[in-house]
């Protein structure tokens, strides 16, 4: 212990110190308003109950790590969010990132797609393979995994609104390839709250897509056991401008009612619980993002083992995916954005992610082209096997900075909960605009500080300086378009369209039913009925959302 009080020492070297200084006087806060002191000590962990709060790696609540090795037993798997254009272009991606070093597919879906819309429907024009990769058909996805054995390889899919066609597409690949499903290991992002939160690709009502993400849960729960149905996403809501207290707090909001809901279906809680996984962002506040990340396990666990009696130890585990961030890159100075995403990585690495993707540096301007990818990759890999943070399991896990910063963390998200549950809950609350208009003032705050020069932005608000221009950008071809809905004419030109018929008409029987909606997609899925063809029989089931509008 030191000599003397953290007080003492403020009131006389602390003080002469900074009349030295007076430029360095102003208030230091993180993304949350949360105020940070010059130096931390044992005084500001009075009252902090390591068993409690911190414990043991791998032990409830699991502050520390899920697993009692973490790295030394496996290091995180290591993903690159990839796909555009057609399926043969972004195979060609995914078979070379594999043979980068790469452990885990992470695949984007175009924007017509993601809000089911066939690439010849008039919406999708100018859209298609954008954003990431078209999928219209059975047939592109088999076109996607060839040569990628689904046995072998975890997938993960950001999709949301469609996410039950393509998982049923995914399904029927494997059947082709002769994998059983039931060996299937990967994740749907299958979170279509966030998508009304901060987002917008969703398509249906609110409760008719809970109903579908339930529907996901028990279907899996019996026939893809070891898949993870949902990837709940505090990644978006980070991206749309929330700090980071709103990310936990909405994103873990969000959690508890999909878990409700399962429940309401009928569902046991530990039946399904152990495969529930998350996406969270780690942004520009290094000890923050750290802090962030183990405050989340830590809630989440009170929350499964407290408010839902969950008995299973694997259902308390909150497994999360992190994504460097893509909202912190910018256009200017380009180059840079390699050495945030750098430590973006180590955040999330110290923090203790079972799964990351960094973003790469050209992502402000252009698709990530094939260099900047593979640096991407490289980033982790030096991570991993070059300078031992791996080696330790939470090796900040003590300090009085960031134990004080995730207790400080975790009271300001249970604030936002209990506010959210004041409203009736998650939905209701984004039903009344409140997650929504949280963030839009959060991010306005955050703009406007930028733009006044509060927040500093190398090479946009300050040390700016002219930069080459980047050359060899990566373009979608517009042929590509024409290529793909060609594709789509040919398949429906030769599939047989009486037994497609039959199989839309059956989905429609189930969407009005309380039946599990998964093997009707499959069924229409295997007959090669389209995304938007399906996608328009649940349209007419379940309605279509509106926009929310928040003042």
């Amino acid at each position: 212990m030191p000599s003397r009080s953290k007080q003492e020492w403020q009131e006389t070297t602390l003080a002469s110190t900074l009349k030295r200084f007076p430029e360095r006087q102003e208030i230091f806060e993180t993304t949350s308003d949360i105020q940070i002191d010059t130096v931390y000590t044992p005084d500001d962990l009075d009252g902090f109950d390591y068993n409690a709060s911190l414990g043991y790696p791998g032990e409830y609540p699991f502050t520390r790590s899920i697993q009692p090795t973490m790295y030394r037993g496996r290091i995180w798997t290591m993903r690159q969010y990839a796909g555009y254009g057609t399926a043969e272009e972004s195979n060609r991606r995914y078979r070379y990132l594999l043979e980068q070093g790469q452990t885990g597919l992470s695949v984007a879906f175009d924007l017509p797609t993601q809000i089911g819309y066939d690439s010849n429907h008039p919406l999708a024009q100018g859209e298609v393979g954008k954003v990431g990769v078209a999928i219209d058909s059975l047939q592109d996805m088999e076109i996607l995994f060839k040569d990628i054995p689904l046995d072998k390889i975890s997938t993960s899919m950001t999709i949301n609104a469609t996410a039950s066609i393509l998982l049923a597409m995914y399904i029927a690949v494997a059947k082709k390839q002769g994998v059983d499903p039931a060996k299937l290991d990967g994740t749907t992002q299958n979170d279509i709250l966030k998508e009304y939160i901060a987002r917008g690709t969703y398509i249906f009502p609110p409760r008719s897509s809970m109903r579908l993400t339930a529907d996901i849960f028990a279907y899996c729960s019996q026939c893809l056991p070891q898949w993870n149905t949902i990837s709940i996403g505090g990644y978006h809501i980070r991206e749309a401008g929330a700090t980071a207290a709103q990310e936990i707090a909405f994103a873990l909001a969000n959690g508890i009612a999909y878990v409700e809901a399962a429940i309401n279906a009928g569902l046991e809680v530990d039946a399904f619980a152990g495969r529930l996984s998350w996406i969270f962002q780690t942004h520009n506040n290094f000890f923050e993002e750290i802090a962030k990340l183990r405050a989340i396990r830590r809630m989440w666990a009170r929350i499964m083992k407290q408010k839902f009696k969950a008995k299973d130890p694997r259902s308390w585990m909150l497994r999360t995916h992190v994504q460097t961030g893509g909202s912190t890159l910018t256009a200017q100075q380009p180059m840079n954005n390699m050495v945030r995403a750098t430590i973006q990585a180590l955040a999330a690495v110290l923090g203790g992610t079972q799964s990351l993707a960094v973003s790469c540096y050209d992502e402000a301007i252009c698709l990530p082209t094939e260099e900047a990818v593979q640096m991407a990759l490289r980033i982790q890999q030096i991570l991993a096997y070059e300078n031992g943070v791996a080696d330790v399991v939470d090796p900040v896990g003590g300090s009085y900075f960031v134990e004080n910063l995730t207790d400080a963390l975790e009271r300001e998200a249970n604030q936002y909960i209990a506010k959210i549950d004041s409203l009736g809950g998650a939905v209701a609350a984004i039903e009344q605009g409140f997650q929504q208009s949280e963030i839009q003032e959060s991010s306005y705050r955050y703009q406007k500080e930028v733009e006044e020069g509060k927040k500093t932005i190398v090479g946009v608000n300050r040390f700016i300086s002219t930069y080459p221009k980047m050359s060899g950008l990566l373009r979608v071809d517009a042929e590509q378009e024409r290529k793909q809905i060609e594709r789509l004419a040919q398949v429906k030109k030769h599939r047989d369209n009486s037994k497609v018929s039959q199989t839309l008409k059956r989905l429609d029987e189930v969407a009005r039913s309380s039946d599990n909606t998964m093997p009707a997609f499959i069924g229409c899925v295997e007959a090669y009925a389209t995304l938007g063809e399906i996608c328009d029989v649940l349209r007419r089931a379940f309605g279509s959302q509106k926009e929310y509008l928040v003042f």
